[in-house]
């Protein structure tokens, strides 16, 4: 049987940190994207990105993984 694309379950978010969705740049443009998604004001959105940027890229991680770690898994 041959199905629509469209009624594809959607599966979790994988991100291999190694490859090229690993940089800091594309992680904060996806948190502000699954914020909007989530709905999150834009206040919010905006203090969530100030916070991945505030320190190094181990603290940019920390604060996607606590944000979004249930939707999108880190690999490594």
């Amino acid at each position: 049987m041959i199905r629509s694309k469209k009624d594809k379950p959607s599966g979790p978010i994988e991100i291999d940190l190694t490859g090229p969705q690993g940089n800091a740049y594309y992680l904060l443009s996806l948190a502000d994207n699954l914020a909007k998604q989530l709905r999150y004001d834009k206040a919010r959105r905006e203090k969530i990105k100030r916070e991945m940027m505030l320190t190094d890229y181990e603290g940019l991680l920390y604060t996607f993984d606590r944000e979004f770690g249930l939707l999108v898994t880190l690999w490594r």
